[in-house]
């Protein structure tokens, strides 16, 4: 394989939601810690991310809707883990930037804009790679650079919607690892575990991508885990 093995690791609720509404201010991490009944197994989902790869692929609009915009500098404390992040916006101001080169063992910034912060931050920083990308950003070719030229062999996705949709359908999730959060959320413009655009025909059907299930587990406060591999290659028929 010419790119590194990938998870997709998310919290979700029992209707597929990954966030509590359509706006930037509402957020699972946020507002599942206020609701009874949620907020008591909540932490286990904490506890099984701090097992994921050493590698977290993430996408700028998410991390700024976190805060790390906004992170008190001085109160940063550098983990093992490498992030990647991607920001064609830019999301991400020069406090985020700096926030993930003092948090990050490197941080990977994938941009398709020539002045993006990260360029400014990365001369104070020994830790910052930037892919930069000419025009649309090319995913495989992004995945493939990680692998080849920084020998990033595993790496957990904790993406929105969108972004798993594109990298669903270039078949770059290779395993889920899901919490699922004993709650329904509702709302058809609040986004999912995977997004995107819908398929129109049944053209489209090799756009779905079959599960093998190899782990469901009941955890405490009626909390679900479900763990399996992606069938990448979809055959009708």
């Amino acid at each position: 394989m010419n790119r590194p093995l990938t998870t997709l690791f998310l919290l979700e609720s029992l209707d597929g939601k990954i966030s509590t509404g359509d706006v930037d201010t509402l957020d699972v991490d946020k507002d599942f810690s206020r609701i009874r009944g949620i907020k008591e197994g909540l932490k286990q989902y904490y506890e099984l991310e701090e097992k994921t790869d050493l590698v977290s692929f993430n996408s700028g609009r998410v991390q700024a809707k976190v805060g790390v915009n906004e992170k008190n500098l001085e109160d940063v404390e550098k983990i093992p883990v490498s992030f990647v992040v991607v920001d064609d916006k830019p999301y991400l101001n020069k406090n985020g930037c700096e926030y993930f080169a003092k948090r990050s063992k490197i941080f990977y910034l994938v941009t398709n804009k020539k002045n993006h912060p990260a360029f400014t931050v990365k001369e104070q920083y020994d830790n910052i790679e930037i892919l930069y990308c000419e025009g649309r950003i090319d995913f495989p070719d992004v995945f493939r650079r990680l692998k080849e030229e920084y020998g990033i062999e595993r790496m957990t996705i904790q993406t929105g919607g969108t972004l798993n949709s594109i990298l669903l359908r270039n078949k770059l999730i290779d395993r889920i690892s899901i919490v699922i959060a004993p709650c329904l959320v509702g709302g058809k413009n609040t986004s999912t575990l995977v997004d995107g655009e819908s398929l129109h025909s049944e053209a489209d059907l090799v756009n779905i991508k079959a599960l093998k299930i190899t782990k469901c587990e009941m955890l405490k406060d009626s909390y679900i885990h479900i763990e399996g591999d992606v069938e990448n290659d979809t055959i009708i028929g």
